[in-house]
């Protein structure tokens, strides 16, 4: 188990263990001289992992991808009310 985070950018040593994507918040990418993702939990606390292991890349690319689909969403704005043309449509078959 990795050791909970006193700085946010200090790790002193990495989790093995696999976090569940449900309970990550939110991570950051630490340089220094221990390369980490530091994964903040929904209840707060930071975890470190070793970010060439492959589940800690395969969370962080789940994340990248909540992110971008709930940025997508944010940026699509409506356009407006639409007028209503009140055309009618006749199909025959």
């Amino acid at each position: 188990v990795g050791s909970e985070v006193s700085d946010k950018r200090t790790c002193v040593s990495l989790t093995t263990q696999r976090l569940p994507v449900s309970r990550i918040k939110t991570y950051t990418i630490t340089e220094g001289s221990l390369r980490a993702v530091i994964f903040i939990t929904k209840r707060g606390l930071k975890v470190c992992a070793d970010p060439q292991a492959t589940w800690v890349r395969d969370v962080v690319r789940s994340m990248d991808r909540k992110s971008s689909a709930r940025n997508n969403m944010i940026q699509t704005k409506p356009t407006g009310t639409q007028q209503s043309t009140n055309t009618a449509v006749t199909l025959t078959g």
